[in-house]
């Protein structure tokens, strides 16, 4: 699977898949990115799609598109643009007339512009596959029988558009005739009951190459052999198709990841997130491709038998009667033993948990537990060109003026409509001699709970501390001691997300933001200043003033940069490209959390504050381009 992002490397990395042995290509259509604002619709630069698919047409493969209109894929929102939350009455992926009149809306859209390229099968073009929705099952008994109706009234939809192709639902068991019900997952050889009908192909629409990646947690792998494995073995028991989830590692530039999720998206693909090959995985998928299609003839028409060889030894062969067409596929099931069997009068060697490859039944051309490919490791070069920057920054001051008030914190998501990660909470109250401890030493407690993700506090305009929940528990309590006075006491919070959730049932009813403030550690008790009225503004101020571009840059006052740890400040410095013609990328050793600009353009959120169990950053290294450009301007906001 390739997303189409990052135009101007499109044409490389389809052909880098191409050579590594996939005849197609599979991308979502990304609804928040075509459709931001309703009624307005984008499809140029990285969501060009038909010239994507163009491309892949270009290159003699062909092209599965995921519709959806949900994606999940660890995209903000599974895909979904922020609009559609605010549509009156409006349930998402439920039978509920207001989501279904979108999402027929965009998907007719999708299907109409496609067609009048001439881009589906059934026209000429490369697309063989389309999907509509994406793995309900895992949702649909939150909605009882309105689950039901809904995904019969989606396969409908996309059957009354009449595009000459198959329609897929991957994960759905009950897909209706004659959708086909496809499998998502590491293992589906041995996990996918298959097809709900005998006339269904096997399809196996996300073969996972390693897991994507989230901030707190520590990288992901899977090795080359068990990925092989899993591919011949879906094949040699009737396979039709393999989609692998994913094949370019990518990156999820701006503010695209959903929630917790790194800008480093499946950096341990075949090509990752540079682009490059990842060996020994990318070259031994690439000879297992090689092999499969040397079985070919065997697997179109031959009749299929199973036949045993030992304790989880088996062989499946493919022979098609009466001629000398015949494959075979010799399997140890036993992950810890090797074993040798004999096999139609010759003699082979099993490693475990493996399957070798014989397109004549007699040579074996390929084992899954046997690599040829050489390994290699990615280095990373220190740029001379760029090894003295001259750096500068500008310090945020504490918001004086909001623009709305309200007795409590107004939800997080209502405000921000998803146009920025940040929004300032600010209230004030008084505090007499008597309420604060009279013991020397001791301070009064300021406590938060948010439903997420993460706060900045500040008291009486002195930074306090910040805290934020993860990837699995997005709530969080923040909790330390602060210098109040007895006098008037003025609280500014910098709450934030990390992307908005990808997935689950009521998705349009998720919300963020601190939901309880109270003052602990008071000679009077415990002070609830959760409904005394707060102010709030949406958005940082070199976000309002557009600094991390070469105009907004000239709207501040930029210094020479310090050690100081101000939560809220920008950095900016200049660089020509790095020498030579490899992938830039850069380390953010040293830095906090925020996001990282390169000419104007965001390349993501960091988090080099946020440890794993490993005691080391989720990811370091940031991708600024997948080869050298010319002279840039380089921002980066740090907190």
């Amino acid at each position: 699977m390739l997303n189409y992002w990052g135009v101007q490397y499109w044409e490389d990395l389809i052909e880098r898949a191409k050579r590594g042995g996939l005849n197609s290509i599979e991308t979502y259509v990304f609804w928040n990115g075509h459709e931001p604002v309703q009624g307005m619709y984008y499809f140029e630069g990285d969501y060009d799609l038909v010239k994507f698919i163009k491309l892949i047409h270009k290159h003699k493969m062909y092209a599965i598109v995921r519709f959806g209109p949900f994606i999940q894929a660890e995209w903000n929102h599974g895909g979904l643009p922020f609009w559609l939350r605010e549509v009156p009455g409006i349930v998402f992926r439920s039978d509920n007339e207001p989501f279904k009149h979108h999402m027929k809306k965009f998907v007719t859209l999708i299907v109409e512009k496609l067609k009048a390229e001439n881009l589906f099968a059934s026209q000429g073009g490369p697309i063989i596959v389309s999907q509509i929705e994406n793995e309900y099952n895992t949702i649909q008994l939150a909605f009882r029988e309105k689950g039901e109706s809904y995904i019969q009234w989606a396969a409908k939809t996309a059957l009354n558009f009449n595009i000459g192709i198959p329609w897929v639902m991957c994960k759905q068991k009950d897909a209706p005739d004659p959708v086909i019900n496809s499998c998502n997952g590491r293992h589906c050889g041995d996990t996918f009951p298959g097809p709900n009908k005998p006339n269904k192909p096997y399809l196996w629409t996300e073969n996972w190459t390693a897991q994507y990646r989230v901030f707190g947690d520590p990288i992901s792998q899977r090795s080359a052999e068990d990925l092989a494995y899993s591919v011949i073995r879906w094949f040699s028991k009737n396979g039709t198709l393999v989609n692998y989830y994913m094949y370019y590692g990518g990156t999820n530039y701006n503010r695209t990841s959903a929630a917790f999720v790194s800008t480093r998206y499946y950096d341990e693909a075949p090509l990752d997130e540079y682009g490059l090959p990842r060996e020994p995985k990318y070259g031994h998928l690439k000879d297992a491709h090689r092999a499969i299609n040397l079985c070919k003839r065997a697997l179109f028409l031959g009749t299929p038998s199973v036949e045993k060889l030992g304790h989880g030894l088996e062989a499946r062969v493919w022979q098609q009667p009466g001629t000398s067409t015949c494959a075979a596929f010799l399997a140890n099931n036993d992950t810890t033993a090797p074993a040798t069997v004999h096999f139609k009068g010759g003699e082979y060697y099993l490693p475990p948990n493996s399957i070798s490859v014989l397109p004549d039944c007699k040579t074996m051309v390929y084992s899954s537990h046997m690599i040829t490919a050489q390994h290699n490791a990615r280095n990373v070069v220190r740029s001379k060109v760029t090894n003295k920057i001259e750096w500068k920054m500008y310090k945020e001051a504490l918001p004086s003026q909001f623009t709305n008030k309200a007795p409590e914190p107004l939800e997080f998501y209502h405000l921000t409509k998803d146009t920025t990660d940040y929004v300032w909470y600010s209230t004030s109250f008084v505090l007499g001699e008597r309420d604060l401890p009279f013991k020397k030493g001791a301070r009064p407690i300021v406590r938060i709970a948010s439903e997420g993700h993460g706060v900045y506090v500040f008291v009486n305009g002195e930074y306090v501390g910040s805290g934020h929940g993860s990837k699995i528990e997005k709530n969080f309590v923040f909790q330390k001691d602060a210098n109040f006075v007895a006098a008037k006491n003025t609280i500014h919070l910098l709450s934030y997300t990390v992307g908005l959730q990808d997935s689950g049932a009521y998705m349009e009813r998720r919300y963020a933001g601190p939901r309880s403030i109270t003052i602990l550690g008071l000679n009077t008790g415990t002070l609830d200043i959760t409904g005394i009225g707060w102010q709030t503004l949406v958005g940082i101020d070199g976000e309002m003033k557009e600094i991390y571009t070469k105009k907004g840059a000239k709207s501040v006052k930029w210094v020479a940069a310090t050690g100081d740890k101000n939560p809220i400040t920008w950095y900016q410095g200049y660089f020509d490209a790095p020498e030579g013609n490899y992938p830039v990328a850069i380390k953010m050793n040293g830095m906090g959390k925020g996001m990282v600009w390169i000419n104007g353009r965001s390349i993501g959120r960091y988090w080099m504050s946020y440890l794993s169990a490993l005691k080391q950053p989720t990811q370091s290294e940031y991708v600024l381009s997948l080869n050298s450009k010319p002279r840039n301007i380089y921002v980066r906001w740090s907190n």
